[in-house]
């Protein structure tokens, strides 16, 4: 068993982005568009625009080229979602859904309740130091 840190975060990211990718590998969409999509679909973006929010929460310095790909894919129109871009959220997602409902599945709720509280955490304190190692 892995202690809880740094790797244990990492080997779960890379094992999710795994499946990910499975799923992505036949829709012409990267990893880091499906983040961008994702983003784009929570409609959180407010006036900072969707291109300096998914610079901020997902640290891609390509943003815009990103978001002007999904444009010419046709998901995007401007900062929001075309109804492509929904439904191709929506199916994608209810593949993801059914792969990982095998990891998800059965986990106590009181585990997940503290692994969400940690991780949030884990989360927001990243946050924090990327910043501060940004403007050094």
């Amino acid at each position: 068993m892995i202690e809880f840190g740094p790797q244990l975060i990492g080997q779960v990211e890379k094992t999710l982005g795994a499946l990910l990718e499975s799923v992505l590998r036949d829709s012409n969409i990267s990893e880091r568009e499906w983040v961008t999509l994702r983003i784009a679909a929570q409609n959180t973006n407010g006036p900072a625009g969707l291109s300096a929010v998914v610079s901020d929460r997902a640290r891609f310095a390509d943003a815009e080229q990103i978001i002007g790909g999904l444009a010419e894919k046709g998901l995007l129109d401007g900062d929001a979602l075309t109804m492509r871009g929904r439904e191709f959220l929506e199916q994608t997602g209810a593949r993801i859904s059914r792969l990982t409902a095998p990891i998800w599945g059965g986990l106590p709720t009181a585990d997940v309740e503290a692994a969400t509280r940690v991780l949030n955490e884990v989360l927001d304190r990243g946050r924090v130091v990327a910043s501060s190692a940004e403007s050094s």
